[in-house]
């Protein structure tokens, strides 16, 4: 069984609600990306199904156990995504309500379904689920993940058991990288990076287009630096339209522009963006005001493109908007 670095009250919360037998049908994990929401929603999944749970811990050892770790128990359905948007189908949500009330064959009696990303769940299949999560057949669990549990309709939020998942420390990211077998120069520059968000670390090592996507995130800001909007303009073109990078940049961007605000207080304060430099050069040109009303200018773009604005159009309004907040 995987290690887990950090969060441990929120483990000790799921261990005693295990020993109590008061486990709960429906739950959302939710944080940041790279926290490890999928591994907690693993963990439960495995204490749910586990044959010899100890102080609420499963044992990691047992055939359910093995079988949960490697992704291949019979009833644990991982609920698939679909189309350009990664979400789940209304065809995809009446399946899953018709295959829930098939009894499950395993020792614990349990059924467990996982829905990763929740990022596009649509309004329609959020309602058809409402009624399995809210009347679930007793051996049925449900559980879902995302970056924020209000991707979810406040029906769904009620119903649910909601946990946030938050960052580890920077020493016990440093740890579990070490621990993976990565090398100390690439753990350094990750962790200097992304900090206590260990699955990012991991990405940032193994990923080119993610140190990519910190290069355009820099280019940014010294376009904002030197007031420079054609070169703002070229720097988010380059990223394309594809939705989950311009996301990624888009939130690397807008966590630069909060730590602008913050050392534009306290040089030495924590950062949680990827570019320290950066964002102290920001901090010497944008009041905390302007630094604030640009970050509401990036999430009302980001939520444009999820309605399926152009992509370009948002992009280039955004980066005029930024120019006249600078000025």
């Amino acid at each position: 069984m995987k290690k887990i670095y950090g969060n441990s009250y929120l483990l000790k919360t799921l261990d005693n609600m295990n020993i109590s037998g008061k486990t709960a049908h429906s739950l959302i994990f939710h944080g940041e990306k790279g926290t490890g929401k999928k591994l907690i929603a693993d963990y439960y999944t495995q204490q749910l199904l586990c044959e010899n749970t100890s102080d609420g811990k499963p044992c990691g050892k047992c055939p359910s156990c093995r079988n949960s770790e490697s992704h291949s128990h019979p009833d644990v359905t991982y609920v698939k995504t679909e189309g350009k948007l990664e979400g789940y189908s209304v065809k995809t949500a009446r399946e899953i309500i018709a295959d829930a009330f098939v009894k499950p064959n395993n020792k614990s009696g349990r059924k467990i379904y996982i829905f990763r990303d929740c990022r596009n769940m649509s309004v329609q299949t959020q309602n058809m689920l409402l009624k399995l999560i809210e009347e679930p057949p007793d051996y049925a669990y449900f559980i879902f993940t995302a970056e924020s549990k209000y991707e979810f309709l406040p029906t769904i939020i009620s119903r649910c058991i909601c946990f946030g998942v938050s960052l580890c420390t920077e020493q016990e990211a440093e740890t579990a990288l070490a621990e993976s077998g990565f090398n100390s120069d690439d753990i350094k520059k990750s962790v200097s990076c992304f900090h206590g968000n260990i699955g990012r670390c991991i990405e940032y090592i193994s990923d080119e287009k993610v140190r990519r996507q910190i290069d355009l995130t820099k280019r940014i800001a010294e376009s904002i630096i030197k007031g420079d909007e054609y070169e703002l303009n070229a720097v988010f073109y380059s990223v394309g339209t594809v939705r989950n990078e311009l996301f990624d940049v888009f939130s690397m961007t807008d966590k630069l522009i909060r730590d602008s605000a913050v050392l534009s207080e306290d040089k030495n304060a924590r950062i949680i963006g990827c570019l320290r430099e950066s964002a102290v050069r920001l901090s010497e040109i944008l009041s905390p005001y302007k630094a604030a009303r640009i970050h509401d200018r990036i999430e009302e773009s980001w939520k444009a493109i999820q309605l399926n604005v152009n992509a370009s159009l948002v992009v280039a309004s955004l980066c005029a908007e930024i120019m006249k907040v600078r000025n």
